[in-house]
Parts: structure tokens; C-alpha cells; sequence
């Protein structure tokens, strides 16, 4: 369950529909629970389910091979190779970024999340800090800049 949004993005570059990725999904949990027992602890979880949702996903595709819009095998590899590069590089960054704002003062780690609550307009940000728009976006680039500084160093060290 931990992996069911990372994986149900990588689905979705190797899959036409979303109800093509919950068919595969579905069967891929299935297949994985069944061979669990052949899951080498200590080894990247991501990576062992998402070799079981390729082949899944390359079965699912043949059977609806009649359908225009099915990619073929070589492009299907291609994709799901690309895919979870993608999928592992994100999850590095998530962390890094957790890191980084883990940080900061909590003041700072609390405008950054007035600034980038949902449904929350900028003005009223900067009113919950307590500043002016033109300072509170003064203030939100530098919070940026030290995040990507941060980060640029974070994901330096954690290179796979």
C-alpha cells in the first residue's frame, strides 16, 4: 500500500487508460502477494513490484492488442525502464525535500506551507505571517533559494 501511488503512476506511462491501470494494478498486487515469499528483504521493494507490473502491464497489452492504441513491447520496455528511473529519482527528491524542510525554523517551514496550502490565495499567506505581499514573496524566493541549495547537496550524497 505504501508503493500503490508511485506504482499507479508507473502504470500510467505504460498503460492508455486509467482503467487499464487499476485492471493491472489489481492483478500485479495479486501475482505480488502470491510470490511474496520470493521477495528479498533489504532489496528495493519499488523496483521487484514494478518488474511484476511490467510484465503484467506487456500481458494486459496483448490482450487488448486490438486496440489502436496499444504501444508495442520494445516501446513498452522503454518506457517502463524510463518510467522507474523517473519514479526513483522523484522519491529521492520528496526525501531531500523532507530533509531540507525539516531545516529550517519552524516559522519559515510554516510560511512555506501557508504559502502552498491548497485553496489559499497569496495575499492571505502573506497575511497569516504577518508581512506584506511584497516582503512575503521577497521572503518565499530566498526559503526557495535555500531549499534548492539544500537539495542540489542532499540528492549529491544520496546518488545511487
Amino acid at each position: 500500500m505504501a508503493h500503490e501511488s508511485r506504482l499507479r503512476g508507473f502504470l500510467r506511462t505504460l498503460l492508455p487508460t486509467w482503467e487499464d491501470v487499476d485492471d493491472v494494478l489489481q492483478e500485479t498486487s495479486l501475482i505480488a502477494w502470491r510470490k511474496f515469499s520470493q521477495f528479498e528483504p533489504n532489496t528495493h521493494f519499488m523496483a521487484w513490484i514494478g518488474t511484476i507490473a511490467r510484465f503484467e502491464a506487456l500481458r494486459h497489452s496483448r490482450n487488448k492488442a486490438r486496440d489502436r492504441l496499444v504501444f508495442n513491447d520494445d516501446l513498452l520496455d522503454l518506457l517502463a525502464d524510463e518510467s522507474l528511473t523517473e519514479t526513483d529519482l522523484r522519491e529521492r527528491e520528496h526525501q531531500a525535500l523532507r530533509h531540507c524542510l525539516d531545516k529550517l525554523p519552524a516559522d519559515q517551514a510554516r510560511w512555506l506551507e501557508h504559502a502552498y496550502q491548497p485553496g489559499i490565495k497569496f495575499h492571505e499567506a502573506a497575511q497569516l505571517a504577518g508581512k506584506s505581499v511584497t516582503a512575503f514573496y521577497k521572503i518565499l524566493q530566498r526559503l526557495r533559494a535555500i531549499l534548492q541549495t539544500c537539495m542540489t547537496k542532499e540528492l549529491q550524497h544520496s546518488t545511487p
